[in-house]
């Protein structure tokens, strides 16, 4: 992404994990223009309240809390634990299916 020199640099980066949810997409929205007039000039974020989710809310750059390191680290841990109950839930699906052969 290319980002004009007379442009500030966004606050959060695409998939970023916020308190609002994950951000999907930014736009930007010059001063002087009617939608910053109308939005509020600057950066806004597409989030996604939670993972799966049919819900999108669009929030301007001052509207978003980062996670602490802390809640960071417990939300990636949870998701990997999450897939690797899964993983085992498919690997016994597929040793019944292959008769206890597989290629663990």
């Amino acid at each position: 992404m290319s980002i004009p020199k007379h442009w500030d640099y966004p606050r959060f980066a695409l998939e970023q994990r916020t308190q609002q949810g994950i951000i999907l997409g930014l736009q930007y929205y010059p001063n002087g223009t009617e939608l910053a007039e109308q939005l509020g000039g600057g950066w806004r974020y597409a989030l996604m309240p939670k993972k799966n989710s049919d819900e999108l809310f669009h929030f301007q750059e001052n509207q978003i809390q980062p996670l602490s390191p802390e809640e960071l680290f417990q939300q990636i841990t949870a998701e990997i634990d999450f897939y690797q109950q899964q993983i085992n839930i498919l690997k016994q699906q597929l040793a019944v299916l292959t008769g206890g052969f597989t290629n663990a």
